[in-house]
């Protein structure tokens, strides 16, 4: 049994949830979750035969969405939550993608790549979860190819006075609610709204990016900046 102190730092909590995670963040998210996860694909480059990480891939949504674009040979989607990575084996399967998509259990601050493995990392709703951020991106930095692109897909605070009250309230109290509701399991939802509170906002966010050694190509707010996506380029160091 994980010790509840520790719990929310566990892929245990993810897995206590997996086999309905995809389900509630539809609702919680009023269908939102998806669409803008189905944004990252959009600043993919346009070179042929992209080889794709995708960081945090839980139920595998990034990852099977970036294989829809005819220029990606394949992708690895890491987690180290196995009980997600089964949703994510299964929805690959199911989609008859098996043979373009690999799902392993890794850790995104250490990951066992060589140098210069992959032409794209992706990583969407999952940067803020682990302990050491920078380390992650580094690690990003590391695998990618030179000028290899860097997507970022993740919470944020929204600038506006009333819409960030709105959005504080929704996350703290109502989101909680729906998540307990729909899975029995409040810690989870909880935790959801600590991270999301604890993490650096978008401005932040972006000179994190920069100062891991990426150059920023492009930035997009998602409603009125409750969530931000920024794509990147390797830079040579």
């Amino acid at each position: 049994m994980v010790d509840p102190a520790r719990k929310e730092h566990s892929p245990e909590l993810f897995n206590a949830i997996a086999l309905r995670y995809d389900r509630v963040n539809a609702v919680v998210s009023f269908g939102l979750n998806g669409s803008w996860k189905r944004r990252v694909g959009g600043h993919l480059p346009s070179a042929k035969g992209l080889r794709c990480l995708d960081l945090a891939t839980g139920t595998g949504d990034v990852a099977l969405d970036l294989l829809r674009y005819p220029r990606v040979s394949g992708v690895v989607g890491i987690d180290p939550a196995e009980g997600m990575l089964a949703v994510a084996r299964r929805k690959a399967e199911r989609r008859g993608l098996l043979s373009r998509a690999a799902f392993v259990s890794a850790d995104a601050q250490r990951l066992p790549f060589s140098d210069g493995s992959f032409d794209v990392v992706t990583v969407a709703f999952g940067l803020r979860n682990m302990p050491h951020p920078v380390r992650a991106l580094s690690e990003a930095w590391r695998v990618l190819r030179p000028s290899g692109r860097l997507m970022v897909l993740e919470f944020s605070r929204p600038p506006f006075p009333v819409f960030r009250q709105v959005h504080y309230f929704y996350v703290a109290h109502l989101l909680p609610g729906l998540g307990f509701l729909m899975t029995g399991d409040l810690p989870a939802y909880r935790y959801l709204h600590r991270t999301i509170m604890a993490f650096p906002e978008a401005g932040r966010l972006g000179r994190m990016i920069a100062q891991t050694g990426f150059s920023i190509l492009a930035r997009e707010d998602l409603l009125w900046g409750t969530a931000v996506l920024y794509a990147g380029e390797k830079k040579n160091l």
